[in-house]
């Protein structure tokens, strides 16, 4: 049979052109089962995110209690308070708001109608919101409609604070001898909210609390100084210790409270100097650098071994102390 004057050429044996390693991932594990409450099609799932919603409407102002709201890449942002109690809450106690987010068409009551009025009183920006912005906000938080945006707390530095206090009192311009309130591991803003509250009672000049491992000026600390935290400024230091030692290099006596202390309460011979007393957590009290910085460890004498008095209350009994001292001098 005729070719045409081709020639037929046979394949040659041998090694193929392969993928170039394309199909490397698709051989690739897909690493471990997810867990059956992380998958999306698992009725686990359902039931978690059940739990979770049920837990948020027991607690419809969750929100406000917590820390900052985190925004990208871990950046703070501002703090939200959220439900309707909450929010009427926040706003009779006078704590700053950016803006009071309503959603659109929302059932009005009268905690919303109250809401509006006193937001609408102090200048408060009214927005309305639709909900697929507001869970946003929220984090999916039971909001009831109602989200009220709390800007972030203007801190003053502790040295500066201190100083500024002892230069006036020196002046003749402050009556009482400087006067502070330092925080060693309290992590509760309602602690924080109640010695705001104590201090401004007995008229002290600032609260100190660390940069780190510590509370922090929250909605909850704002609403449970009753207004207070307008009237004290509450200052950051990097490091409790070195702000300690820099007070004592003014002149400022650094008390520690603690159950077995130096001197009793009635005892402290302190009380009309320039103090600040330092309060621990109410599991682990002061910490060892802390207490080595102090100057007394003072005791607050009760009835009973078995019991303990929390942060804040502790405050409220030295400061009274203190301030009875001062006023009999």
């Amino acid at each position: 049979m005729a070719n045409n004057g081709r020639r037929s050429v046979k394949a040659k044996k041998g090694p193929t052109i392969g993928t170039g390693g394309h199909g490397r991932k698709a051989l690739e594990g897909k690493g471990p089962t997810p867990k059956a409450e992380d998958r999306p099609y698992h009725k686990a799932h359902k039931a978690k995110q059940l739990s979770e919603r049920s837990a948020a409407k027991r607690n419809p102002g969750a929100r406000s209690a917590g820390a900052a709201k985190s925004g990208p890449k871990g950046r703070a942002t501002e703090e939200v308070v959220t439900g309707r109690n909450s929010v009427v809450e926040a706003l009779r106690a006078g704590i700053p708001a950016k803006a009071l987010h309503v959603a659109i068409r929302i059932e009005m009551d009268d905690r919303v109608k109250e809401s509006l009025k006193l937001a609408a009183e102090r200048g408060i920006p009214l927005m309305e919101t639709g909900k697929p912005e507001l869970d946003r906000m929220t984090d999916d938080a039971v909001h009831q409609g109602l989200v009220l945006q709390i800007p972030p707390y203007d801190y003053q530095d502790a040295y500066e604070l201190a100083e500024a206090t002892v230069d006036k009192w020196k002046k003749g311009h402050v009556g009482n001898a400087p006067l502070f309130v330092a925080l060693d591991g309290i992590t509760d803003p309602r602690n924080l909210g109640a010695i705001i509250r104590s201090v401004s009672a007995f008229s002290g000049h600032g609260v100190i609390v660390p940069e780190r491992r510590s509370v922090g000026v929250t909605a909850s600390a704002w609403k449970t100084s009753a207004g207070a935290a307008v009237r004290v400024p509450v200052a950051r230091a990097s490091n409790l210790n070195n702000a300690l030692k820099q007070f004592k290099s003014m002149g400022i006596f650094v008390l520690g409270l603690d159950g077995d202390g130096d001197v009793s309460l009635p005892d402290l011979t302190l009380a009309t100097e320039p103090v600040c007393i330092v309060v621990g957590s109410e599991g682990k009290g002061l910490s060892r650098l802390v207490r080595e910085n102090c100057d007394q460890i003072v005791s607050i004498p009760i009835d009973s071994a078995m019991e303990s008095l929390n942060a804040s209350m502790a405050v409220g009994i030295s400061l009274y102390e203190v301030s009875r001292q001062r006023a009999a001098k």
